[in-house]
């Protein structure tokens, strides 16, 4: 098996967070703790999932400082700064809307990243233009804010799930070296 890692790695590239069985929220950690990082979460349709995978690892007192779970539209704009106009004409599901949790959050509690998402988790409250499964992700750091929209319906609880792991991904993908 050793000798398929180099191909593997060719491969798969950045799929690959780490060797062994190693949860993401664990590779994620140890990213946060080398590059002496600290990190917040603002969440909607994860609902606080996502910072309890990031607190359930062992340690992450040194990196983790905490999440804002803002459910309700008047607490994305009076917690984390989301602009009314943004929610009128993007809706609360939407790039606009995460990136601004995202970079209000970060100014908000002082963390060098933060995360955020938003999303139809279901079973219902979709619409045609955005169907229950879709969901949207952002990253802030100081130089940077990245977005992403995904459009997947396996179910509340495998959608939320599925957000958390997206988001952690972006995480690491995101991390300024």
């Amino acid at each position: 098996m050793q000798a398929l890692l180099p191909e593997l790695y060719t491969l798969l590239g950045d799929h690959i967070f780490a060797e062994g069985e190693v949860k993401l929220e664990d590779a994620v950690g140890r990213l946060l703790t080398a590059r002496g990082l600290t990190v917040g979460t603002a969440e909607s349709c994860t609902g606080g999932l996502l910072a309890h995978r990031l607190t359930s690892v062992p340690g992450s007192s040194r990196y983790f400082q905490g999440s804002i779970i803002a459910y309700s539209n008047d607490i994305k704009m009076r917690e984390l700064g989301v602009q009314a106009s943004t929610l009128e004409a993007y809706g609360a599901v939407s790039e606009a809307t995460v990136r601004e949790m995202a970079e209000g959050l970060r100014h908000h509690l002082g963390v060098d990243v933060a995360l955020a998402t938003s999303g139809i988790a279901g079973p219902d409250g979709g619409t045609p233009e955005k169907p229950v499964g879709t969901i949207c992700i952002a990253y802030a750091d100081a130089f940077q804010t990245v977005s992403r929209q995904f459009s997947f319906d396996r179910g509340r609880q495998l959608n939320v799930e599925y957000t958390t792991t997206l988001a952690l991904n972006l995480l690491r993908l995101s991390l300024p070296q």
